[in-house]
């Protein structure tokens, strides 16, 4: 498991995954530990799309290196029909091989997720 030398990058591929976080732990990104690649994470948004209600949102990233997990965000609140920037480009993250990007809501099905990442190989 190592982080390959972004140096001498071979490709980088654009991806997007959006999901709708439930009210337990769910994978978002992940990247397999054996992967050979790293994921430079650009921008993650929250998007509350109840027109009521204000929902909390936790964001977590998983280390294969150090085996802990740590928030990103913890219980943050998202009001209603709005959108809340967690990450963007000016505090990139990247992900090495085995780390997993995960998250879940205060209520299953209220909350979307957007991630927008590099794959870098």
């Amino acid at each position: 498991m190592a982080a390959p030398n972004i140096v001498n990058v071979a490709t980088i591929t654009g991806k997007t995954n959006v999901a709708v976080l439930g009210a337990t732990t769910g994978n978002v990104v992940t990247n397999a530990a054996a992967s050979g690649k790293v994921f430079k994470l650009n921008t993650i948004v929250l998007a509350n799309f109840d027109g009521t209600t204000a929902y909390d949102a936790t964001i977590t990233m998983y280390s294969a290196r150090s085996g802990a997990t740590k928030n990103l965000v913890s219980t943050v609140s998202v009001p209603a029909d709005a959108s809340l920037i967690v990450l963007d480009k000016s505090t990139a993250l990247y992900m090495e091989e085995g780390d997993i990007l995960a998250g879940f809501a205060s209520a299953a099905s209220k909350i979307d997720v957007t991630v927008s990442f590099e794959e870098i190989s």
